[in-house]
């Protein structure tokens, strides 16, 4: 383990959490959007986190890289929804919705803002012990 090892994995930690926030903010942005370019309703994105796999040390070798986030479509189908006035609306008067719930995405974004706060203050606790350290050796 390095001397700035805990300051890598808070590091990688926040930048998944802040991978998984632009696609909370996304699915909230787009959850009325019934036409995109690819065509139908927007889909649902989600946040995958994966460890990357370490080959150097052995087999007992401890995966120190953190989680390696990506961004994935849900393959949930959409909301179809009766409103024959809509100029997205079928021949039978249905309009498909966005597969997005907005409640859920609410809930995951606290979930991530909090694992991004746990982050920051996991840095700021070896910052302040990095600083001790330093001040033992002045004395």
């Amino acid at each position: 383990m390095g001397n700035y090892s805990s300051f890598d994995i808070s590091a990688s930690g926040l930048i998944a959490q802040r991978v998984r926030m632009d696609a909370i903010a996304n699915n909230i942005a787009n959850a009325e959007t019934t036409r995109t370019p690819q065509g139908g309703p927007y889909r649902r994105q989600q946040t995958v986190f994966s460890l990357p796999l370490q080959t150097a040390g052995g087999p007992n070798a401890v995966n120190l890289m953190g989680p390696t986030p990506s961004v994935e479509e849900d393959d949930a189908p959409p909301k179809l929804v009766y409103d024959p006035g809509h100029p997205d609306a079928d021949a039978k008067g249905y309009v498909a919705l966005p597969n997005v719930n907005v409640v859920e995405e609410m809930v995951d974004m606290v979930s991530a803002t909090r694992a991004y706060e746990s982050n920051i203050a996991a840095i700021t606790a070896a910052k302040t012990m990095a600083q001790a350290a330093l001040e033992i050796g002045k004395g």
